[in-house]
């Protein structure tokens, strides 16, 4: 999919940014809805975002395949009932390709700075191949774009092979290799059972214990495949049966948490089927309320704990040498490899540097003040025309993110619809709108799992606001973003543009 030779147009009046689900989705949206005048930049070399970025051994997801994949594109062929990565990476090529919108993605391109223009009615783009403006724009970096690296006094110094989960490194060769794992997050429960196959020895540096319940995980058998196929109610079925069963959760995380006994239950129950040692279950029971941080799920992940040759380390990582890792009770553990599994930038993304608003402020330093607030999830007053998928406080402890970002999709896309129709030059979240929103959403989370399950998480940003999570039903989302209400919004009138800023003949 290369696109070294192209040249980007000066003016497009959509610049999608991010090409995973949530920028792939913007980009077949504009163009069924006849708006084709638009770009997508991604900075790797494909589609996919996450997905195609993230490919250590055992990567698979852990939503179920029938909700995580786009109701306007579902997929008769998946495998399992829970993807592994590579058929998810397949999944969006073929519906990138299958879309007709490919035309207009620039891969390995990185925007380096968007910022706005009151007097033009227009974003000022920069990019590492040239620039260009763009009447809007649709940011669909995610969260889960930019990896999180531990900070570790020596961890520069260590002469082996280092990297990250989400970088992961396969020329290394494991086998027989004296391996540390640092984290026990959703990654690192999948990437341990397979390390633990080839290396000849695995510790694992857990910081806090994590709740993990069974994977129900199975193969789809031959009748099922062929009934996917040939009738699509049956499909349809699955994924309405499973996104409600998800929902169930919500009551539990968000004013009740004695409705999740029963996933605590199955916690509990997973430990005690997978280690014998009391010790080692003692060290693995986490000590906060279920849901409190997000719950994993694994089959493999307990055993391999217990296996002669993996080691769980609880003690704090104090150093790293050269050769070893050294913990705060002066134990030396010498080591070949070390994978970081520390996770992501989730409650301020990276890309936020680097969109500047009508103040000169950045969205980060805008959200370091504000707590990352913005309007339903979306928009952000101070920056005009600016739509962000997946921003602060969308992210789901239960369900299919795909979910959200098409709830946020129908969105935008009557946003953009509302601006044709009235001849609006922007459109921009009032302050007023958008503090009673913030205001409503921090009421709510007051109540919830997260702030009175007595855990820390990547759900909270610095100043300890969960800015992350969506506190009500995916379905009371989807119905809160069902139209533009633009009466929540401050509008101006379209301005003439100059022919350098004439969309005639910009297209990729």
């Amino acid at each position: 999919m290369s696109t070294q030779q192209r040249t980007l147009p000066r003016h497009v009046r959509h610049l999608v940014i991010g090409a995973g689900f949530a920028g792939l989705g913007a980009a077949i949206k504009l163009n069924e809805a006849g708006e084709r005048d638009f770009v997508v930049l991604e900075k790797g070399d494909d589609v996919g975002g996450t997905w195609r970025a993230n490919t250590y051994p055992g990567a698979a997801c852990d939503v179920p395949s029938q909700l995580y994949s786009f109701s306007f594109g579902p997929n008769p062929d998946w495998s399992m009932s829970f993807s592994p990565q590579p058929e998810i990476h397949a999944y969006l090529r073929r519906v990138a390709e299958e879309s007709g919108t490919l035309d207009r993605f620039f891969f390995g391109t990185t925007m380096r700075e968007a910022r706005w223009d009151d007097d033009a009615q227009l974003w000022l783009v920069s990019t590492d191949r040239g620039d260009l403006t763009a009447a809007t724009i649709i940011s669909g970096s995610g969260g889960l774009s930019e990896p999180k690296l531990p900070d570790i006094d020596g961890i520069d110094s260590f002469a082996g092979e280092v990297f990250h989960s989400a970088r992961w490194d396969h020329d290394v060769d494991l086998a027989g290799k004296r391996v540390a794992v640092i984290g026990t997050g959703a990654s690192a429960i999948q990437i341990i059972p397979e390390l633990a196959k080839v290396a000849g020895h695995v510790d694992v540096y857990q910081r806090t214990a994590p709740y993990v319940v069974p994977r129900n995980d199975r193969r789809y058998t031959r009748l099922e495949r062929f009934a996917f196929r040939r009738v699509p109610a049956v499909m349809k079925a699955y994924r309405t049966a499973i996104y409600w069963g998800r929902e169930l959760y919500v009551p539990g995380f968000t004013f009740q948490r004695r409705l999740l006994a029963p996933a605590r239950a199955m916690a509990l129950g997973n430990i005690k089927k997978g280690i014998d040692d009391p010790a080692l279950r003692e060290r693995v029971t986490p000590d906060f309320a279920v849901g409190c941080k997000r719950i994993l799920i694994s089959n493999t992940y307990y055993p391999t704990l217990a296996a002669d040759h993996v080691d769980l380390v609880t003690d704090r990582i104090a150093k790293i040498t050269g050769n070893a890792v050294v913990t705060a009770d002066g134990v030396e553990r010498p080591i070949d490899v070390l994978v970081v599994a520390t996770g992501f930038h989730t409650t301020e993304q990276p890309i936020a540097h680097h969109i500047i608003g009508r103040d000169g402020r950045t969205l980060a330093e805008v959200g370091a003040e504000h707590g990352s607030a913005n309007y339903k999830g979306t928009t952000v007053h101070g920056f005009p025309n600016l739509f962000q998928i997946v921003g602060a406080n969308t992210g789901l402890g239960h369900s299919s993110m795909v979910f959200m970002i098409e709830s946020q999709l129908a969105y935008v896309m009557d946003a953009i619809r509302t601006m044709q129709v009235n001849h609006y030059g922007t459109v921009e979240p009032r302050q007023d709108a958008q503090d009673a929103w913030n205001h409503d959403l921090q009421r709510r989370m007051r109540r919830t799992v997260w702030s009175t399950g007595g855990c820390a998480s990547w759900y909270l940003d610095a100043q300890g606001r969960n800015t992350t999570l969506w506190p009500r039903t995916t379905y009371t989302f989807r119905k809160l973003l069902a139209t533009f209400d633009v009466s929540a919004y401050d509008v101006q009138p379209l301005v003439e543009r100059s022919r350098d800023h004439s969309t005639e003949g910009a297209t990729a």
